[in-house]
C-alpha cells in the first residue's frame, strides 16, 4: 500500500472513530434533555456512523468544504455539560459562528451565551404532551406513525396513542403491524415491533399504540383508553368538509382534527412554511392540503416574492396511487379504470387552484393538470411561469439554492444540480419539494422549473410540522439569529 493510499485510509478510520464517539452523545442529549441535533437541518438522532459522515459532508454545499467532525464533537461534549432544556440545535451553524466570532471566548463561554435561554434548564420543558390518534392506517397513516415514533424522544411533544381502523380480518392487528414493519417503497421499520392480540396494542420502539376498531368516527370513546384532548389525524380522505370531519369532535377525548388532504369550504388549507402562522386555538379542524400543493407552494412563493408571477401552468407527473386500478376495470373516475401499472394516465389536479388558499396573491394566476405514471412513489411538478421581472438560469438557480439553505423555507425547499439523479433518488426526502437546477429553463420573463417531491414521505413530514404547530409542541431552535448573517460568514 503506497503512502497516499495508507494516509487516506487512516484519515477515514479516524473520522469513523470520531463519529462513533458522537453517537452516544447525540443519543443522551435527545433522550435526557429533549435536544434534537442537526447539521444544516440534517437530523443526527439515530443516525449511523456513515449517516453522520454523510451529514458532515453535506456541509460542503453550504461552506464549500466538509464540516470537520473535530469541530462538532467538542460542541456535543460541551452541550452535555450545560444541562440544557428542550431545544433544536444546529451544530454546524454553531460551530461556524464560533469559528468566526468567538476567538476570545472558550467554546463553553460561547455556547453559554448562545444558548442562554436553555442552559441549566434540564428537566424543564414548557411543552405539554399532546395525544395523537391516527384515523386510518394506509400509506400516509403508516408513514405518520413512523415519524411520530421516531420523534417520541423523552415523551414530551406529540404522543401517538392510537390508530382507528375498520376490522378487515380475524388477524387484522397482525396484518396492520406487518404493514408498519415492512414497506415495499420505504423499506423496513427501524426498530422493533411487538403485537399484543389480547389487548389490541402494538408496541413500536417503546411507543404503545392502541388499535381501535370502528367504522363510525363519531362513536369512539377515546377517554376510555386514557386519551385526552387529542388531535385526530384523519388520513382516510373520506370526509373533507367541516360537517363530515366534525364527527370526530363528538367523541370524548378529542379536541382537534387534522385532515391529510385538501379541505372543502372555509376550512384552512395549511402548507407549513407558507401559512402555518394563521392557525389559531379556535381552529378545531385544519387541513394539510395535498402533496402537490405542499411541493409547489413554497417554490412559487419564493419566485413570486423575488420576481413576481404574472401567470403560469403546473403540470404534475405523479406516481400512481391506490385509487387507480392495477389492471383495466370499472372506475367511476375518467381514465382511472385503466391499468395504473401499464399506462400514463391523464388526470386532474386541484393543486394549482389550491395554492391560492395558502398564497392568496396567486388567485386566478395558475392552471394545472396531472399525468399519473407507473412508478409507486416520487413525483415531479413542472412549473411553467411568466414573470414580472426578467431573469436567467444562473440567477434563478442561485436564488432558489440560497432559499433552500438560508431562508424560513429551508425545511420545505431543497435544491440539487446533479446530472445523474432520477426519481428514486428522492425516496425518503423530508423536504416538500426539491428543485432540479440543471433542468431549469429561463429566458427573460419566461421560466420553467422542475420540482421533485416524495409525494408520500415528504408530504407526511409536512403534515407532522402542521401537527406540531397545532399542538404547540415546537421546541426553541438555536442558533436563533437568521441565516443572512451566516451567508456573510460563508
Amino acid at each position: 500500500m503506497n503512502q497516499s493510499t495508507d494516509r487516506a485510509r487512516q484519515m477515514w478510520i479516524g473520522r469513523e472513530a470520531i463519529a462513533e464517539a458522537m453517537i452516544p452523545l447525540i443519543g443522551r442529549l435527545y433522550r435526557d434533555n429533549n435536544v434534537v441535533t442537526s447539521v444544516f437541518g440534517r437530523g443526527l438522532v439515530n443516525k449511523s456512523v456513515i449517516g453522520l459522515l454523510k451529514a458532515h459532508r453535506f456541509a460542503r454545499h453550504i461552506a464549500d468544504v466538509e464540516l470537520p467532525l473535530e469541530e462538532t464533537l467538542p460542541v456535543l461534549e460541551t452541550l452535555l455539560r450545560l444541562n440544557l432544556g428542550a431545544a433544536s440545535i444546529d451544530l454546524a451553524r454553531l460551530a461556524i459562528a464560533y469559528r468566526k466570532d468567538a476567538e476570545e471566548l472558550s467554546l463553553e463561554e460561547f455556547l453559554r451565551a448562545e444558548l442562554a435561554g436553555i442552559v441549566d434548564q434540564h428537566g424543564l420543558d414548557e411543552r405539554t404532551s399532546t395525544d395523537v390518534v391516527l384515523y386510518g392506517f394506509g400509506r400516509i397513516g403508516r408513514l405518520l406513525a413512523r415519524i411520530l415514533i421516531e420523534h417520541a424522544g423523552g415523551g414530551q411533544g406529540l404522543r401517538l396513542r392510537a390508530i382507528v381502523v375498520r376490522k378487515g380480518s380475524e388477524n387484522d392487528i397482525i396484518k396492520r403491524a406487518s404493514l408498519l414493519r415492512r414497506d415495499s417503497v420505504h423499506g423496513p421499520f427501524e426498530g422493533t415491533i411487538t403485537v399484543d392480540e389480547r389487548n389490541n396494542t402494538i408496541l413500536a420502539n417503546g411507543t404503545l399504540i392502541q388499535v381501535i376498531y370502528s367504522s363510525d368516527p363519531s362513536t369512539v370513546d377515546y377517554e376510555s383508553y386514557g386519551i385526552h384532548n387529542a388531535v385526530v389525524v384523519d388520513n382516510t380522505g373520506r370526509w373533507r368538509d367541516a360537517d363530515g370531519l366534525s364527527q370526530h369532535l363528538k367523541c370524548p377525548g378529542v379536541a382537534r382534527v387534522l385532515l391529510t388532504a385538501p379541505g372543502k369550504g372555509a376550512l384552512k388549507n395549511i402548507v407549513h412554511g407558507i401559512n402555518h402562522a394563521t392557525i389559531t386555538d379556535d381552529d378545531t379542524i385544519v387541513t394539510a392540503a395535498s402533496c402537490t400543493t405542499n411541493a409547489i407552494a413554497p417554490v412559487l412563493k419564493a419566485i413570486n416574492d423575488r420576481f413576481g408571477i404574472v401567470d403560469g401552468h403546473v403540470e404534475t407527473v405523479h406516481s400512481f396511487t391506490n385509487d387507480q386500478n392495477l389492471i383495466d376495470n370499472f372506475h367511476s373516475g375518467d381514465r382511472r379504470g385503466r391499468s395504473a401499472a401499464l399506462n400514463m394516465v391523464i388526470s386532474e389536479t386541484g393543486a394549482a387552484k389550491a395554492v391560492a388558499k395558502a398564497l392568496p396573491e396567486l388567485v386566478g394566476k395558475l392552471t394545472g393538470n396531472a399525468i399519473r405514471v407507473p412508478t409507486p412513489d416520487v413525483s415531479m411538478a413542472i412549473l411553467n411561469l411568466n414573470l414580472e421581472t426578467g431573469t436567467d438560469k444562473d440567477e434563478v438557480n442561485t436564488y432558489l439554492r440560497t432559499m433552500s439553505l438560508h431562508s424560513d423555507l429551508h425545511k420545505q425547499i431543497d435544491y440539487i444540480d446533479s446530472p445523474e439523479v432520477v426519481s428514486s433518488d428522492f425516496l425518503g426526502s423530508r423536504r416538500a419539494g426539491i428543485v432540479d437546477g440543471l433542468a431549469t429553463i429561463a429566458n427573460g420573463t419566461k421560466v420553467i422549473l422542475y420540482v421533485w417531491y416524495d409525494n408520500e414521505f415528504g408530504y407526511s413530514c409536512q403534515v407532522i410540522r402542521v401537527l406540531e404547530e397545532m399542538a404547540g409542541v415546537l421546541a426553541p431552535a438555536f442558533p436563533s439569529a437568521m441565516v443572512d448573517e451566516l451567508e456573510a460568514v460563508l
